[in-house]
């Protein structure tokens, strides 16, 4: 036990002291000194960065009785996730000069969230994942619901309905796959298969599995949930919503894909109808609303169905796609929701409409913003029209039989288009000036900048990152 501690669970075991030094501040300290909690979290995620060196990747260990396993594609969405907690943390000041009282309690939150979310990528076995899963969740119902208000409390009291019933899909998928194979270990489930003749039985139980996890992805049929989480939630919570669980959900489903779920025939074709039905929903959904953090949400489940429908297609370069669709998606993220960060701070409705003419007197702000958001509608120059290229790509290579959902895809990223723009085009409205100077703290400038650069960088020459990406898909 001692060995598997310092071979890969360092980074996961300094994440929890700073759990435990959260709470114990959070008891004994006065709320005068609230700023300091997300400086708290700032240097235990980036200890628990620095920890990833002494994880061992090559080869494969598996630890605490094979529950845990660690190799270079944990290890990439460990850094993945940690680096997002690491920007959300500074993006919090705001939130926690709201409620001073609290700030010490939410920074913990927010560390036992990404916490689970370490261990998801992790897990090799169904008990740890779904451990793991909650340990991820229970925490998000109270940072959803942090925020003073109703529309808080409501949008936590549907998150949590909508994770409770999710929960009970997965556990009746598990519950099948092990009266089948006589155990819940990702590796003995896979030898167990080889040499018998998947059941019926074996693809539904498969397919309830995936139905439960991707309900924390706001794809059909648990897609309600997300418009009125997103509008009634702070920025810096979004943040951590669009990014790190689906940094986490997205990793283990792979691996489930390609091991685990891997003999079931029906289960790609289940799963791509369901993320077609997802992005027709979202696109079409985002096109007549007008608040700012309901199209993004729309934005948040569409993207999520365009990756789940290359993941289900299971081949290396497939999982090379995902993964680099999920490091151009979560930086983008990263970047709208520092915009919309300083556009809270500075109490600017979060109506399309609020936004008009703020390009006049917040020039580098807006345009900043404004790449972003073509870089999430897939314009040249940016990563998302490399990763979407690259996606399109994947799904080509799939066969022929998957054409028309590529075609489908296709037809809904124009769709897209046209609520894109319409985040954007109000920001440069000749005849509205909003007269609201917006002041972005040194935290928000940095993210801005840091996420800025990657975009257009990654954008130009994503060579690198591709080939990466491919040797970690390789790997899995």
């Amino acid at each position: 036990m001692i060995n598997d501690l310092f071979n890969i669970y360092l980074p996961q075991c300094c994440l929890a002291i700073f759990i435990f030094i959260q709470l114990c501040f959070a008891m004994f300290t006065s709320p005068k000194i609230y700023k300091d909690a997300r400086f708290v979290s700032i240097l235990g995620i980036s200890l628990s960065i620095m920890l990833l060196s002494t994880v061992q990747t090559e080869p494969q260990y598996f630890g605490f009785r094979n529950s845990i396993m660690s190799d270079s594609y944990t290890l990439l969405f460990h850094f993945a996730i940690l680096l997002c907690g690491f920007f959300i943390a500074l993006l919090c000041k705001s939130d926690d000069a709201g409620q001073k009282q609290h700030a010490y309690t939410f920074q913990a939150l927010l560390l036992t969230a990404i916490f689970g979310g370490l261990n998801i990528v992790s897990s090799n076995d169904f008990l740890t994942l779904f451990i793991s899963v909650e340990l991820m969740a229970f925490p998000t119902y109270f940072m959803i619901a942090s925020t003073k208000g109703y529309h808080s409390k409501e949008a936590s009291f549907k998150y949590l309905i909508t994770s409770a019933i999710s929960t009970g899909v997965f556990l009746f998928g598990v519950s099948y796959l092990y009266g089948l194979t006589s155990s819940l270990n990702f590796s003995e489930i896979y030898e167990a298969l080889l040499d018998t003749e998947p059941s019926l039985l074996y693809s539904f139980a498969a397919i309830m599995i995936v139905i439960g996890l991707i309900s924390k992805l706001a794809v059909f049929p648990f897609a309600n949930w997300i418009t009125d989480v997103y509008k009634g939630t702070e920025s810096s919570v979004l943040m951590y919503l669009s990014t790190i669980p689906k940094l986490a959900i997205f990793g283990i489903i792979c691996r489930l894909m390609v091991f685990s779920l891997s003999y079931s025939f029906e289960l790609p074709f289940v799963i791509a109808i369901m993320s077609l039905i997802t992005a027709f929903w979202a696109n079409t959904f985002a096109i007549r609303e007008q608040n700012v953090k309901v199209i993004l949400a729309c934005s948040s489940a569409a993207n999520a169905a365009y990756v789940l429908t290359v993941a289900c297609l299971v081949s290396v370069y497939n999982i090379s796609t995902v993964i680099f669709y999920l490091i151009c998606y979560v930086i983008m993220n990263l970047f709208v929701f520092s915009f919309i960060n300083i556009i809270e701070k500075e109490s600017i409705g979060m109506n399309v409409d609020d936004f008009k003419g703020l390009f006049h007197d917040n020039r580098m702000l807006t345009i900043a913003y404004t790449i972003s958001i073509i870089s999430l509608a897939g314009f040249p120059i940016t990563s998302g029209f490399i990763s979407k290229i690259y996606l399109f790509s994947a799904i080509a290579h799939s066969g022929l039989i998957f054409l028309p959902f590529l075609l489908a895809l296709l037809l809904l990223m124009v769709v897209a288009l046209f609520y894109y723009l319409k985040l954007i085009l109000p920001l440069f409205d000749k005849n509205e000036t909003n007269n609201k100077l917006l002041n972005a703290t040194y935290s928000q400038q940095f993210v801005l900048v840091i996420t800025t650069a990657v975009t257009i960088l990654v954008g130009i020459y994503p060579e690198k990152l591709i080939e990466l990406c491919k040797y970690i898909a390789y790997n899995i």
